[in-house]
């Protein structure tokens, strides 16, 4: 099996928690930051999916690589499902202690705090005859604070109580993430397909 795999993505946080799941089958993980790539088309997609494939499609016009892509992101029900694939471009350029904070105030009213962490990932091989989606979910709800206690995690994890893990993805071990979050759940689809018809 070719076992170099490039992840269409600079998000360093999403580049580690890939590389250590991917890490028992021996295979490289790149980043665009590691060859100097960039996603040209705008991410204009309505759903994660389309975001997915939009990239990955884009990052394999320019190179020779295995591609995967995701598009992630937090969906909370009394919002109407915001700020779902606007996650990482709500309050653009503001840290996400700030966003959660404003989630959190935008959910001061509401009784429902119910959300779910999305993920989905688009594979295509080297030989580009290939492309498929893994679809990954997490349910949960919003807490009322931000969790003072929360170490690991990025993003909004630190105000994303689990109903899987018990506490907060930002309380969780990058182990205890990866076992049950939206994005490890994509990656064992995406490694059961990649054991059984290769990268």
């Amino acid at each position: 099996m070719n076992n170099t795999l490039l992840f269409a993505t600079s998000n360093e946080d999403k580049v580690r928690e890939v590389r250590e799941m991917l890490a028992p089958f021996k295979i490289k993980v790149l980043s665009l930051k590691d060859i100097g790539l960039s996603v040209h088309h705008p991410e204009d997609a309505e759903t994660f999916a389309g975001n997915s494939k939009i990239k990955a499609e884009d990052i394999a016009k320019q190179c020779s690589y295995a591609i995967l892509s995701d598009d992630s992101g937090l969906s909370i029900d009394a919002l109407g499902g915001f700020p779902g694939v606007h996650s990482a471009r709500f309050m653009e350029g503001r840290p996400y202690s700030e966003k959660n904070r404003a989630l959190i105030e935008m959910l001061k009213d509401k009784e429902n705090r119910k959300a779910s962490y999305f993920t989905v990932m688009t594979f295509i091989s080297a030989d580009r005859t290939r492309e498929v989606a893994f679809e990954g979910r997490n349910d949960g709800e919003i807490t009322t604070t931000v969790d003072d206690h929360a170490t690991g995690g990025f993003g909004y994890d630190p105000i994303f109580y689990s109903y899987d893990l018990k506490k907060t993805f930002g309380r969780a071990t990058p182990e205890e993430k990866d076992a049950v979050s939206h994005r490890g759940r994509a990656m064992q689809k995406f490694v059961a397909y990649i054991e059984k018809e290769g990268l």
